[in-house]
């Protein structure tokens, strides 16, 4: 998933900084992150806390100049794949749990039916760090309801691939191994 073993850590302890996107110290983003994570036990519950909030988040593809700031993610309540990746690694490092955001290129045959021409697309995909393993997702990108009528409609036609999954892709994430919306293919 990365462009070099040599250019990116797996140590954890390197994925809990502050970043341009992230900034660590704002008041409404730790606030949040512990809102959400108070009544969890474990990391774990902690992070699938965040990943059900952050999914729940309305997808949309807004005209930006810029990628935008974690904090300006949270106050937007809509975000396409960029932000809701930024803003889920975020809140996890604001609960103490290492994450980082990597990008997978895909066939622009995912994009079918929402686009056309194009020969691939970048995914942002979140890895988090739980049980002594980097957990991989996309998962968090489309809601459920967006989920559900993309297969829905992927069935119509027979069609395996559109609508940004596939038609057996992972819709949810348990945390405890990899899924993506494009499945195991």
């Amino acid at each position: 998933m990365t462009s070099s073993a040599a250019e990116v850590s797996d140590d954890p302890s390197v994925w809990m900084d502050s970043t341009q996107l992230i900034d660590l110290h704002d008041t409404k983003l730790r606030l949040k992150a512990k809102s959400l994570t108070q009544l969890s036990r474990t990391d774990r519950e902690k992070v699938l806390a965040i990943y059900g909030a952050v999914k729940r988040i309305t997808f949309a593809k807004p005209v930006k100049l810029r990628l935008r700031t974690a904090h300006e993610v949270l106050r937007a309540k809509r975000a396409d794949a960029e932000d809701k990746a930024t803003l889920f690694v975020a809140l996890l490092r604001a609960a103490g749990v290492p994450a980082r955001l990597c990008y997978i290129e895909l066939h622009g045959d995912i994009l079918r039916g929402l686009t056309t021409a194009i020969a691939s697309a970048g995914r942002p995909v979140v890895q988090v760090w739980l049980d002594d393993a980097w957990r991989s997702t996309d998962t968090y990108i489309f809601d459920a309801h967006y989920i559900a009528a993309a297969q829905a409609r992927l069935r119509a036609l027979k069609w395996d691939w559109g609508y940004g999954l596939h038609r057996q892709g992972h819709a949810l994430w348990d945390g405890m191994g990899d899924a993506y919306l494009t499945g195991d293919e």
